[in-house]
This record gives structure tokens, C-alpha cells and sequence, in this order.
């Protein structure tokens, strides 16, 4: 009985950690060669196999990993070692499963992936990223990331955001998509170049460089016009701040809403008009109300579910 793919990609891998590790060939290895000769498809299993070795050893070159001398392997670690890249292999660095990555509400995570890229995510955000041979593919389902691209011209880094894509070879960009459904996205780049464009729409693609910012919907492209340090000041979130300058009560409620529970009520509509300045814990909307309290003599109460700020009555 012919061997199951599976059990190929099993002896493809021991062979693929031996080729590795001792520099072994077809052309010098009769052993090997047999093997080979014996079935059509170990080929193919042999080559995907020493291309997943490959990316992890590319992946720790970006991450900046520091070379090891390779030993030669005992009989027990070549099974070991075969045994991870059969996985790698069989069902995991290529898995047709993206990998799937969300937080919840107020929780920002620093995720690194396995090209040397990191993506950091914003609140109630869900992506699923999806690293393949010839692509890298992330879904932005909802919510907000920025992403560090590592370099690898050969695998186009594009994030889907509804019908927008923006795509990266080695740069640092955001994505957000304004509210869950709603087809505008915003897009700032804080470092390198990306091309941004509506799937299914003709037209010139976009090209973004450092400090330039566009809010892409399903058939309209709006340039915003705003300083790489506005930018920067936007995605004070990474840090896990608000950063706040000029922006009217009202936006600035809308931005600690975002990450808490507990929400802020501004209740009169002349106080929501007012512009404040300062920088904040994502987490900490108290402290915000507070500082709103001392700075324009407005009144603060807190119950269980809001924070509300109201101008004191005049006696």
C-alpha cells in the first residue's frame, strides 16, 4: 500500500532537517536519492518542507536573532526537529487557517508575527493574518491596527478593510475601520510608502508617504492634510494614551468612550464645544473628567456605568 500524504510529509521533513543540517544532496546521498525515486509526490513534500525551514530561519534574521553554529543532530533530536517542521509543514506555517487576533474592550496588545513583522492592535479590534509563500494577507475586520513591516519585496504585505486594501512591501502604517460595518477607513503611514485603493473601482491607486493620511470609503478618497506629529499624536493609543490637543469635549469623550466601559455623558451642549488640551491614560477617564472639572469649573458626578460632566447651575 502506498504511503498517505501525510506520512510523505513526515519523512519529508526528517530528510529536510538532515539536508539542513549536514548539507546533503541528492547527487551525494544514494540514500536519499532512492527515496526521492520511489514516489512522485516526495519531491514536492521534500522542497516545502526545506522552504518552511528556510522562512523560520529568514524570520529570526529579521527578528534579529543571533546565529547559532548547528551541531550535528542526535537520532532523537532529527526526529524531534522533523517532527516540528511535519507540522510546519503538514498544517502549520502554511495552514489555510489565518491566524486570528482581537482584543477586547480597553485591552491594546503588541503582537509579533512570523515574518519579523509586528502589528499592534486598538481596542475591540479582530484581524486575522494570513502569511504565505508568495503573499501576506490581513484581514481588518473591525477596530484598528498599525502595523511594522519587515522587508520582503517577493511577499506584498495588503490589509483588507471592507473593499479598501492598502499594501506594503517594508514600511509602518495604520488602519481603521471608523465603526463596525461602515465602509470609511482611515489610513496614516508613519514610516516608508504604501498604495492604498477600493477594490473593484477604477481608478489610480493612492501612494502615501511618511506623515500623509487619507480616509478611503467604497468610491471616495479624502485627503487629510495634517503634520507627521498630529499623526504621531493620533496613535498616542500604542502607548496606551490619549493624547489631546485642541479637540472639542465632546470628540475627547468619544475617544475615552472607546476604551471603557464606563462612558462619558457630557450633557450640556455649549461645555461638549469646548476645546482641552492634555494627555491621558487610555484607562483612566476619571482622571480626564477631573482635570475637565478643575480647568473649566465644571461638575463631575460617577455612578456605575457613566461619568457625567454638566456646568454647575447658576444660583
Amino acid at each position: 500500500m502506498s504511503p498517505s500524504a501525510s506520512e510523505i510529509d513526515d519523512e519529508a521533513a526528517l530528510w529536510a532537517v538532515r539536508i539542513d543540517a549536514r548539507g546533503l544532496g541528492a547527487e551525494a546521498d544514494p540514500e536519499l536519492e532512492a527515496w526521492l525515486a520511489g514516489d512522485s509526490r516526495r519531491a514536492g513534500a521534500l522542497l516545502r518542507a526545506q522552504a518552511a525551514i528556510s522562512f523560520l530561519d529568514r524570520g529570526r534574521a529579521l527578528a534579529g536573532s543571533t546565529p547559532v553554529q548547528k551541531p550535528s543532530p542526535s537520532r532523537r533530536g532529527l526526529i524531534a526537529a522533523g517532527a516540528a517542521a511535519a507540522a510546519l509543514v503538514g498544517g502549520g506555517l502554511w495552514s489555510r487557517r489565518p491566524q486570528r487576533l482581537d482584543t477586547g474592550l480597553g485591552e491594546i496588545r503588541r503582537v509579533p508575527l512570523a515574518d519579523g513583522s509586528m502589528v499592534a492592535i486598538n481596542t475591540s479590534s479582530t484581524l486575522e493574518v494570513d502569511l504565505k509563500p508568495k503573499a501576506r494577507d490581513v484581514l481588518l475586520k473591525q477596530g484598528e491596527a498599525w502595523f511594522q513591516v519587515a522587508k520582503d519585496p517577493e511577499r506584498p504585505f495588503v490589509v483588507a478593510a471592507g473593499p479598501v486594501r492598502v499594501r506594503a512591501v517594508g514600511t509602518a502604517f495604520s488602519v481603521r475601520r471608523r465603526e463596525q460595518g461602515a465602509s470609511d477607513v482611515d489610513i496614516m503611514v508613519t514610516e516608508g510608502v504604501v498604495e492604498a485603493w477600493v477594490e473593484g473601482v477604477e481608478g489610480p491607486r493612492h501612494r502615501l508617504s511618511a506623515g500623509d493620511r487619507l480616509v478611503l470609503a467604497s468610491t471616495t478618497a479624502t485627503p487629510v492634510a495634517e503634520a507627521a506629529s498630529d499623526i504621531e499624536r493620533s496613535l498616542a493609543w500604542r502607548n496606551g494614551e490619549i493624547a489631546l490637543d485642541g479637540e472639542s469635549l465632546e470628540e475627547a469623550a468619544a475617544l475615552f468612550n472607546r476604551y471603557n466601559g464606563r462612558q462619558i455623558l457630557i450633557e450640556d451642549p455649549d461645555l461638549a464645544k469646548e476645546r482641552f488640551v492634555g494627555l491621558f491614560q487610555t484607562n483612566a477617564p476619571e482622571s480626564f473628567a477631573a482635570a475637565v472639572a478643575a480647568t473649566l469649573g465644571a461638575k463631575v458626578s460617577v455612578d456605575e456605568r457613566a461619568i457625567r460632566i454638566t456646568r454647575p447651575r447658576a444660583s
